[in-house]
């Protein structure tokens, strides 16, 4: 079974184009909640060791929101949605909520708001490569924290960091009208469900 940072030009290839229609699928999934037309940048899709992915979404010391779900099915790991203020506040505006200035002051409604629009980014996600291999994915309920970044990336490395040193980071920018926020996505697959994926997407032996 292959690791990240094992894997050859083609898989990363395969990988990278995963990364951009599952980020394309999720900005028309956007589009739909806004009621406004949402554009992304060019992906950047990475394998990043823990610590640098870290480094990646602002530090670990950096106060975040994170939407986690647990992969189950055909592919088992973790895909995490780390949102920042900015987008926060974009979905708060488009659902005529107030804006905020920091994480405490979030409400449950808004709460409740901001964990549904970011299990509706992953699962759009989600499907995405489940369609694309042919494989069945499943999806946990989502769970919502605001934490220091490292903490937040905590979960993944102590449920896989056993397994994999490496994360796939995949990074674009939502425009929306004249804002432009990030869009900052993790991967974990345990390495089984990795090479699994691989060969049914069919860029590995077995």
């Amino acid at each position: 079974m292959k690791n990240f940072n094992e894997l050859n030009l083609l898989e990363l290839d395969t990988i990278r184009e995963i990364g951009s229609i599952g980020t394309g699928n999720a900005a028309t999934a956007l589009s739909g909640i806004l009621n406004h037309q949402v554009q992304i940048t060019l992906p950047d899709v990475q394998i990043m060791g823990y610590n640098q992915a870290i480094d990646w979404i602002g530090g670990p010391e950096n106060i975040t929101a994170g939407v986690l779900v647990r992969l189950s099915g055909e592919v088992n790991g973790i895909m995490l949605s780390v949102q920042q203020l900015s987008f926060l506040n974009l979905i708060l505006r488009s659902m005529s909520m107030q804006e905020v200035s920091d994480y405490e002051h979030l409400s449950e409604l808004e709460i409740s708001a901001l964990v549904e629009v970011g299990n509706i980014i992953i699962s759009t996600f989600i499907n995405a490569i489940s369609n694309l291999a042919g494989i069945t994915i499943k999806t946990t309920v989502p769970a919502f924290a605001v934490d220091m970044q490292g903490a937040i990336l905590a979960v993944p490395m102590a449920e896989y960091g056993g397994q994999s040193d490496y994360i796939l980071t995949i990074g674009t920018d939502f425009i929306c009208g004249e804002q432009r926020v990030p869009c900052r996505l993790l991967l974990s697959p345990d390495m089984r469900s990795l090479d699994y994926l691989l060969r049914k997407l069919g860029v590995a032996d077995g």
